[in-house]
């Protein structure tokens, strides 16, 4: 288990921190979802948690042991895959899995029984004697996991690892990393894209301003006791109608309002008559990851 207590950093120069008191609970052999918008700090936690930046609030700890402790004794059981690209575009890829292997210690049958390995898992096969610079945005993003595979890392850290890549290479990448927990690897997987957290996620935290706003399963995170409602008019809302309920505007003559609970569903249908709204339809349900997600980061727009 991978504890976060307390957890806060500051970039010098900085107005405020880019995280403030994280904690989190983070289970082996699985894939945890750090879910938040740009400069959420998700970014930062992973560089934390790489070593890259070091804190002085709170504590980081593996199994009861201090992550800087456990990261010196076996330095290939932490691995990152940043971003952006990390590897030598000159270089082919063979000879970047050399290059990386090298710098873990790997060395001999071992590290060609591990390049090996990484080519396979990354199905890059065909283009092992290529230079970076030629392959494809979704090869290069392939790259980027094989390099990070070569240590058999406890932990691996995805931050953003399908950016810029077309859907085929998108599903092939989430297929690759779910798999991972299987062969007892804990994952750390950062986007902003809803979808794939939801895909290969079993546990997530919403983060933003580097606060953690909400963390547990997907069902966990789903579960609201405010029904959502969303209703099509055939006149515009009423601006105290849509206070009172939060509603957000999403089409023409369309809302979405959060009710307290099902049973004022007819206080607000009393209110609209008597505004004279005509209802022309509307479903009842529960919020969606996209819709609590917004909720909890207050739907402003990010940089």
């Amino acid at each position: 288990m991978l504890n976060i207590d307390g957890v806060s950093y500051r970039y010098r120069d900085a107005t405020t921190p880019s995280l403030q008191n994280v904690s989190l609970n983070i289970p082996p052999a699985g894939v945890y979802g750090l879910l938040g918008p740009n400069g959420a700090g998700k970014t930062t936690l992973i560089s934390v948690l790489a070593g890259l930046l070091t804190v002085t609030d709170g504590l980081i700890t593996l199994d009861g042991i201090p992550l800087a402790e456990v990261r010196s004794k076996n330095p290939r059981a932490f691995a990152l895959v940043p971003q952006d690209y990390a590897f030598y575009p000159m270089l082919t890829v063979a000879e970047n899995l050399r290059f990386f292997g090298g710098v873990l210690g790997l060395g001999g049958t071992e590290l060609k029984s591990q390049s090996e390995s990484a080519i396979a898992f990354a199905r890059l096969e065909q283009v092992v004697g290529k230079r970076a610079e030629q392959l494809s945005g979704g090869l290069r993003r392939r790259l980027n996991l094989a390099i990070g595979l070569l240590g058999k890392p406890q932990l691996l850290l995805l931050d953003e690892p399908t950016v810029g890549v077309d859907p085929q290479s998108r599903h092939f990448l989430l297929d690759s990393i779910a798999a991972l927990p299987a062969a007892g690897t804990t994952v750390i997987y950062t986007s902003h894209y809803m979808e794939e957290i939801e895909a290969i996620c079993q546990k997530i935290a919403i983060v933003d301003q580097g606060q953690v706003l909400a963390e547990g399963t997907l069902s966990d995170i789903l579960r609201s006791p405010e029904p959502l409602l969303e209703i099509g008019l055939e006149q515009q809302l009423p601006v105290g109608i849509a206070q009172r309920y939060s509603a957000t505007h999403i089409g023409e003559q369309k809302y979405r309002l959060i009710l307290p609970s099902t049973a004022t569903l007819q206080n607000l249908l009393d209110e609209l008559a008597s505004a004279g709204c005509s209802v022309r339809n509307l479903s009842l349900g529960q919020h969606d990851l996209e819709q609590v997600f917004m909720r909890f980061t207050n739907r402003s727009l990010r940089d």
